[in-house]
């Protein structure tokens, strides 16, 4: 089957031939540029060049006017053109998301349509508004948590065949769609486990047989599912390996790296910084935003495996004993009832709460140490100083 020439438009072909005829890049460049061959651009240049002398045939020449008007529309052209490609320089590489954000509806020199139209993006996805998971979506979305909590391991098959066994109605696609939409994938070794996404960065595992020796020598993070009755959010959490201290968390109706970042820089703020920090190879934990935090504090970075989720025992451990000792006790109904609750829940996990693997202390005699007492009544009069303030105001205020 022989080759389909290219056909070139006359507009596009005038733009070329002008360019060459200004003599400002060599046809190599131009080359690169249009994507032409030399040969047509020198072709086009001098059909160019021999039709110049007949535009000065008269002065009230219509075709004379003509081609005034057509070096007129080259010139507006080639300046959209530039404007355009320099608006562009700043999109390369980025996602759909970042691509939404550099939209202007402002911006007076480019309409949002040809905006949309450079970034390619769908206008019509701009004004979508998803419905949400149904009442019975969510329903099998609280089944799952409660099950991959307990077998970590049970991927699609099985978590169909537990979900049809109960009594639900649904099928593999549904189950993986779900499980996805949580963050869940079955704990068990496989090929390939990892393949990163080749705009991220993904290092190495750095933990292997480290012995654990006072605090902030290491830092771990991962998000969990968080049930409510009529949907559902995301928990990020910021974990010290050595006392098993909660150090930060935060909760998001949504798994974008805003809400990690928030809860790494209230960790930096109130704790310092670690010699390792540890995560999973998410996306939110391997975006540029979140790494730029951790190479800013000079940590080193470590990642574990996909489908390794024993690299990140701890951090796994909290999470089911925060949904058997508060989710699922609770049965919380919003994000602002979820909030107030896990605030109490990790308070208590922090002051109080014994760890048989800590000789029964709780993670902040660890983390403090010999100043545990000292540091303890000073949250103490904080809290009643907080009190009081409260009172007063309720006070004045009847």
């Amino acid at each position: 089957m022989g080759r389909t020439r290219k056909r070139f438009s006359k507009e596009f072909r005038a733009e070329v031939a002008f360019e060459a005829l200004k003599g400002e890049k060599t046809m190599t460049e131009l080359s690169s540029e249009f994507s032409v061959h030399a040969t047509h651009i020198a072709k086009w240049k001098k059909e160019l060049a021999d039709a110049i002398p007949g535009i000065f045939a008269g002065k009230g020449d219509p075709e004379e006017k003509s081609k005034d008007k057509l070096i007129e529309d080259l010139h507006k052209r080639i300046g959209q053109i530039e404007m355009e490609n320099n608006w562009l320089k700043k999109t390369a590489v980025l996602s759909i998301d970042d691509r939404k954000k550099l939209l202007d509806r402002t911006d007076k020199s480019m309409s949002f349509r040809k905006q949309c139209e450079l970034l390619d993006i769908s206008r019509a996805g701009l004004y979508y508004e998803p419905k949400g998971e149904s009442d019975y979506n969510i329903e099998l979305m609280n089944m799952i948590d409660k099950e991959y909590t307990d077998h970590p391991d049970m991927g699609v098959p099985s978590m169909t065949a537990y979900l049809r066994n109960s009594g639900k109605k649904c099928g593999p696609k549904r189950v993986r769609r779900l499980m996805r939409l949580m963050g869940l994938e079955a704990i068990y070794p496989k090929p390939r486990t990892s393949i990163p996404n080749k705009q991220h960065e993904v290092y190495p595992y750095l933990l292997k047989d480290v012995e654990l020796t006072r605090p902030n020598q290491v830092w771990s993070t991962d998000i969990t599912y968080i049930r409510l009755k009529h949907g559902f959010a995301y928990l990020v959490a910021i974990m010290d390996w050595h006392s098993r201290k909660v150090l930060s968390w935060r909760l998001s109706n949504t798994m974008d790296v805003g809400f990690c970042c928030e809860a790494l820089e209230e960790a930096f703020l109130f704790y310092g910084k670690p010699d390792v920090f540890n995560s999973d190879q998410g996306p939110q934990f391997t975006s540029g935003e979140f790494i730029g935090l951790l190479k800013g504090k000079g940590i080193e970075i470590s990642m574990t495996g996909k489908g390794r989720a024993l690299d990140n025992v701890f951090i796994e451990r909290l999470w089911r004993t925060v949904k058997y000792g508060n989710v699922y006790i609770k049965g919380y109904e919003t994000i602002a009832e979820a909030t107030v609750g896990l605030k109490e829940y990790f308070e208590y996990y922090n002051e109080r709460r014994g760890h048989s693997s800590l000789g029964h202390k709780c993670p902040d005699v660890i983390y403090y140490g010999e100043s545990y007492q000292h540091i303890h009544s000073i949250n103490k009069e904080k809290k009643r100083s907080k009190k009081r303030e409260m009172t007063a105001t309720a006070t004045s205020n009847f």
